[in-house]
Order: structure tokens, then C-alpha cells, then sequence
């Protein structure tokens, strides 16, 4: 049984782990202090939390969960997931879609009318699993580097 809690710093270098294989592109790791510093960032910010699924006292999995209001269309509030990911060895078991309910209950709760993701290209068994849970493949994603 896996048991959801919010994310603190101590669970960064478990997040790190769990991360590591979804860093597309990515030629250099971050480090430990530098992911430190973003946690903390995000803690502060207020509006995106991290959230870990435990199983016998390990960490098998995380998302990371961002409250977004605006003016746009109807002014929905919308949930944004991001840096979803379970335990390679434990995927296929169906921990993913758990994660993914527990991450809409908390979008619900929060007032969310809709959850939004995005995904790297290359990452066709993810579109599948997304696609498989009712999520739609709405838009075109872009991406620019600043500085």
C-alpha cells in the first residue's frame, strides 16, 4: 500500500534519485545544494508543493503539484502536474495511477476545475498511461531558454 504525504527537504535526495532517469538532456546533474535551494524556492513560493508515495517505509514515488488561478476563458483555477515519477522497478503495478488520483483529489480540493500536464516528446509510454486515465493531448508545447 503506498501512503501520500506532502514533500520536505530531507526527502530531496530521494526525490533526486527518483528524478534522475527523466532529466532529458540534461549533460550535467544538479546537485544536492542546488536541488536544496530549488525546494526551498518552491516552499516559499507557496502555490506548488512536492509530494512523495511511500510503500514500507521507502519513497517509490513523487509529483510535484502547482495551483494555478488566472483571468483567461472562464478564470479557472487549474492544476499543473509535473515531475511525476515511480520507482523503475515498481512500474506497471499500477502506482502510477494511484499517484495521479491522489494528485487530483488534491488539485480538487484546492479549488482546481481542471488538471494539466506536460510531457517530453520522447516519452511515448507516459502519453499512453496519460492518455489511458482520460487525460487529452490538447495543445503544442514550446520551450525557450532565457539568459
Amino acid at each position: 500500500m503506498i501512503t501520500w504525504r506532502e514533500a520536505v527537504r530531507a526527502d530531496v535526495p530521494d526525490l533526486m534519485a527518483l528524478l534522475e532517469d527523466g532529466w532529458i538532456g540534461l549533460t550535467t546533474m544538479p546537485d544536492l545544494a542546488a536541488m536544496q535551494v530549488a525546494f526551498d524556492a518552491m516552499q516559499a513560493a507557496g502555490n506548488t508543493r512536492a509530494y512523495v508515495g511511500e510503500q514500507a517505509g521507502e519513497i517509490v514515488a513523487t509529483y510535484q503539484l502547482s495551483i494555478l488561478t488566472g483571468f483567461s476563458l472562464t478564470a479557472p483555477t487549474r492544476a499543473m502536474i509535473e515531475a511525476v515519477r515511480v520507482r523503475g522497478d515498481l512500474r506497471g503495478q499500477g502506482i502510477g495511477a494511484v499517484l495521479m488520483e491522489d494528485a487530483e483529489a488534491r488539485a480538487q480540493a484546492a479549488g482546481a476545475a481542471m488538471m494539466q500536464l506536460t510531457s517530453n516528446a520522447s516519452r511515448k509510454d507516459a502519453h499512453r498511461f496519460y492518455q489511458q486515465l482520460g487525460y487529452v493531448q490538447s495543445h503544442a508545447g514550446f520551450k525557450k531558454a532565457l539568459g
